[in-house]
C-alpha cells in the first residue's frame, strides 16, 4: 500500500529534497543519519526506493563507521550539537576523511553557533551542499505526527526542570513549525488558556511560523485555508483518558501487551514447534487500517468475515468460526497465499491476546472506570457513592496497583480533589507502596485537583456533548475530550475565552466563494499524495497523546466531509508509560536527599 496522508508528504519531501537532489548518475553513495532522522526515515521511506536512488549503504552518526573514502556522503542530520560534531569530526584528519566529500541536509535551522564551527572547520571544505530541509517531525500515521521528545512530560511538568523548559518548547516550536510548513499551512494559532505556559509555545510557534511565512509567502493560501487552525494543549488539559482502559484494538493492545515500537510479537504454533514471531503494525497493512479503531467485540468477527471474503474470491472454502487450526490447515493447501493468510491470523491473535487479558480481571475494571470518568452509570443515573464503587477494586489482591492506582486517581477527578486524610485512608486501603504513591501526588503539577482543603473552590468541568445513543457500548462511554475540542474548532463554537488565538486570520473575499464541484467527489481517484484541499484543524498536545485520542482525528475526518483533522504531541502515551512519567525522579525535589541514601554526586 503507498503510504497515506503525512506519511507521504515527508517520504516525498525525503526523496526529492534529499536522496535524488544529490544524485549523480553512477555515483554510489552514503547516507548517514542520526536518531531523529533515522526515525523519520523510516517511518516513510523504503528501503527499496533508497537504495534505487544510488545509496548503497545507510550509517548512523552517532555509531562507529568504517572509513570509505572513495565515496561521496549524504548527511540528513538534526542541527544538534551531537550530529553537527559528528560531521566535523568526518573530516578532521585532512590525510584521512572518512569520505570524499559532503551533501549536508539539516532537518531544520541551525543555530548560528553551530553554523559557524561548522565553517571553522575542514568539514566546510568538503561540502558540496548545505540545505535545510525544514522536516523535523515524525510522521507516525497519516494523520497523527510526534516529536520524539520523550522527556518532555517531566521537562515541562516538574517544578525542578524549570531551566530546561524553555529550551524544550523552543525546540518543540522550531518542529512543530516545520510541520505546518510542510503542509503549506498558515494556521491561527490558539492555546489553552488555562496553563501558563501552552501561551509561551503558542507566541513562540507563531513567530517561528511568521518566519517561513516571510521567506515564502505562498504559505497558507488556498481557498478556505483561512479557515486552518492549531490548537495548542497540555496534558493536564484532559488527565482521563490516558487512565483508562480502553476497548478499540489499537489502544487496547497497546495498553496491555505491552507493545514496543510498533511490533506485536506472539508465538505461533505452526508445523509442530513454538516460535516467536513479530510483526509491525503500520498502515502498509490494509486489514490493521480497518481493525485498528473497532471495538474488540467487532474484531474477531470482522477478521473472520474478511478471510471468508478473501477465501470465496480464491475459491477455498472456510466454516462459520475460523480458528487457528484451520488457518494453519489453509496455509498447507495454499503456500501460495502465505502472506495474506498470515496476516489474519497476526490479527487473529492480537484479538486474542486482547481478550485473554480482559475476561477475568480489565473487564471488571472498566465498568468502575466508565461509572467515575461519566460521573454517571450505564443507565445514565448521577453516581451518587463512588466510594461503594472503588472499594471492591481496592480491596481485590488480584488487581495490581497500577491498575488500583488509575481507579484511586479516576476517583479523585470525580471528587475534584480529596483531603489529605482520605487519600491516605485509600492508599492504606489498597496496599499502595509509598513510592507508587508518588504518582498520584505529582499528578497536582499537571494543575490537577488531587488534594483539596474542602474549602477550595471547585474547578468547573466542561460541559461534556451527548454523545451516547443504542450503538454505544457500556464498557465504552467515554469520548476522550480532545474529540469535542476538535468539533467545536470546526463548528466555531470553540469558546475563544478559554481558547485564545494568538492571531487570528482573516477570511480573504475569495475563500467564500461557493463551494464548487472539485469538493464534491474529491474522494474518488484520488492520487495516495494528493492532497486535501481544504481546511485543517491540527492539535498538538504538550506532555503525550494516547491511541484513543489518535482514534478521534481520524472518526471527524470521516465525518467531516472538507475538514481534515491532524493529532500531534511530543510523545505517544500508554496508561502504563502514563503513570511510569507521573513517577520520573525528575519530579523529586534535587536539593532533599531521600532518607537512608547518600546524597547522589551532582551530574
Amino acid at each position: 500500500m503507498a503510504p497515506l496522508g503525512l506519511k507521504a508528504i515527508v517520504g516525498d519531501k525525503i526523496m526529492n529534497n534529499v536522496i535524488k537532489k544529490a544524485r549523480e548518475k553512477g555515483k554510489w553513495k552514503v547516507l548517514v543519519v542520526d536518531k531523529l532522522s533515522m526515525r523519520m526515515i523510516s517511518s516513510c521511506c523504503k528501503m527499496t526506493d533508497i537504495m534505487s536512488e544510488g545509496i548503497t549503504i545507510v550509517e548512523d552518526i552517532g555509531k562507529r563507521r568504517e572509513p570509505l573514502p572513495s565515496m561521496e556522503a549524504i548527511y540528513l542530520i538534526t542541527p544538534s550539537d551531537e550530529s553537527v560534531e559528528g560531521l566535523i569530526d568526518d573530516f578532521r584528519d585532512p590525510q584521512s576523511p572518512r569520505y570524499r566529500a559532503a551533501h549536508v541536509f539539516f532537518t531544520d535551522t541551525i543555530p548560528d553557533s553551530l553554523f559557524g564551527l561548522l565553517t571553522k572547520s575542514r568539514a566546510s571544505k568538503a561540502m558540496k551542499a548545505l540545505t535545510e530541509i525544514h522536516v523535523a517531525f515524525l510522521p507516525y500515521e497519516s494523520q497523527v505526527f510526534s516529536l520524539g521528545r520523550v522527556d518532555a512530560f517531566q521537562d515541562f511538568y516538574s517544578p525542578f526542570k524549570a531551566d530546561v523548559k524553555n529550551n524544550m518548547l523552543e525546540s518543540c516550536a522550531e518542529q512543530i513549525a516545520t510541520l505546518c510548513a510542510t503542509l503549506k499551512e498558515y494556521p491561527g494559532v490558539r492555546y489553552r488558556g488555562e496553563y501558563k505556559d501552552c501561551a509561551v509555545l503558542a507566541q513562540m510557534l507563531q513567530e517561528k511560523l511568521d518566519g517561513y511565512k516571510a521567506d515564502d509567502p505562498t504559505m497558507g493560501e488556498g481557498p478556505d485555508k483561512s479557515r486552518t487552525q492549531l490548537l495548542i494543549l497540555d496534558r493536564g488539559f484532559d488527565p482521563v483518558t490516558p487512565l483508562l482502559h480502553e476497548l478499540t484494538l489499537q489502544a487496547m493492545a497497546y495498553d496491555l501487551l505491552g507493545i514496543e515500537n510498533d511490533v506485536y510479537s506472539f508465538e505461533t504454533s505452526g508445523m509442530g514447534e513454538t516460535r516467536m514471531k513479530e510483526v509491525l503494525l503500520d498502515e502498509d497493512d490494509d486489514l490493521w487500517l480497518t481493525l485498528r479503531h473497532k471495538h474488540i467485540a467487532e474484531v474477531s468477527t470482522a477478521v473472520t468475515r474478511s478471510l471468508k471474503e478473501f477465501s470465496a474470491s480464491k475459491k477455498m472454502n472456510t466454516g462459520e468460526k475460523t480458528t487457528m487450526k484451520e488457518l494453519a490447515q489453509m496455509l498447507k493447501k495454499m503456500p501460495q497465499y502465505q502472506k495474506e493468510l498470515s496476516k489474519y491470523s497476526t490479527h487473529l491473535h492480537l484479538a486474542e491476546d486482547c481478550m485473554n487479558r480482559y475476561q477475568g480481571t480489565v473487564d471488571k475494571l472498566c465498568r468502575v472506570e466508565q461509572d467515575l470518568a461519566m460521573s454517571t452509570d450505564a443507565e445514565g443515573e448521577k453516581i451518587k457513592d463512588p466510594m461503594r464503587l472503588i472499594v471492591p477494586v481496592l480491596l481485590d489482591t488480584n488487581v495490581n496497583v497500577s491498575d488500583k492506582i488509575r481507579i484511586i486517581l479516576l476517583y479523585i477527578f470525580l471528587k475534584n480533589g480529596v483531603t489529605e486524610e482520605n487519600l491516605c485512608k485509600l492508599l492504606q486501603h489498597a496496599n499502595i507502596p509509598p513510592e507508587d504513591s508518588d504518582i498520584i501526588s505529582n499528578m497536582a503539577h499537571m494543575g490537577v485537583p488531587i488534594v483539596s482543603e474542602g474549602t477550595a473552590k471547585k474547578t468547573k468541568k466542561p460541559d461534556r456533548k451527548e454523545r451516547i445513543s443504542e450503538q454505544t457500548y457500556q464498557l465504552s462511554r467515554w469520548t476522550p475530550l480532545v474529540k469535542d475540542l476538535i468539533e467545536d474548532a470546526i463548528e466555531d463554537k470553540l469558546d475563544p475565552k478559554l481558547y485564545p488565538y494568538i492571531s487570528q486570520r482573516q477570511a480573504s473575499a475569495k475563500a467564500s466563494a461557493p463551494s464548487s464541484a472539485r469538493y464534491g467527489n474529491w474522494h474518488k481517484n484520488r492520487g495516495p499524495t494528493e492532497m486535501k484541499t481544504g481546511p485543517r484543524i491540527i492539535v498538538f498536545i504538550i506532555g503525550g497523546m494516547t491511541h484513543s485520542e489518535m482514534r478521534c482525528v481520524y472518526e471527524v475526518t470521516q465525518a467531516n466531509g472538507k475538514w481534515e483533522a491532524i493529532i500531534g504531541s511530543t510523545h505517544i502515551l500508554t496508561p502504563p508509560k502514563y503513570l511510569k512519567e507521573l513517577q520520573h525522579p525528575d519530579f523529586l525535589d534535587p536539593n532533599t536527599p531521600p532518607e537512608g541514601t547518600e546524597e547522589p554526586p551532582a551530574e
